[in-house]
């Protein structure tokens, strides 16, 4: 058979997030809340090879669903347990443009060329 056509039914229009199985059996993920499980599959969603990714308290409330105290608990829990990296902080300002937090994905490539850091790798309980 030649190379051509993926025979698996993979969603061309949407797009997949795949998580390594290394990750989602390591003790570091299965230690995990279920909030922090969410939010990590909804950050890898708007990963992207080119930027870091954009993503906030509010939009984890929406999207998890859960109250503003446990989506800032669960940002600290993925920093705690490192599975995220802040790059850059957010910026309110009703004169100028204001941006969300931007994060690192430590099990994703950095969108500086390099390989995974997968700091979860090395965090002690």
């Amino acid at each position: 058979m030649g190379k051509g056509k993926n025979p698996l039914p993979f969603d061309r229009v949407g797009g997949v997030v795949a998580i390594q199985r290394r990750l989602l059996a390591s003790p570091a993920y299965l230690g995990l809340t279920p909030y922090a499980k969410a939010l990590i599959t909804l950050m890898q969603r708007h990963w992207s090879a080119r930027d870091p990714v954009g993503f906030g308290v509010r939009q984890a409330e929406r999207e998890i669903p859960c109250s503003r105290l446990i989506a800032m608990r669960t940002f600290k829990e993925l920093q705690a347990k490192g599975f995220i990296v802040l790059v850059d902080e957010s910026l309110f300002c009703s004169r100028a443009q204001s941006k969300t937090r931007t994060w690192r994905l430590t099990w994703m490539p950095c969108w500086r060329n390099r390989a995974p850091s997968n700091d979860w790798e090395n965090i002690q309980k």
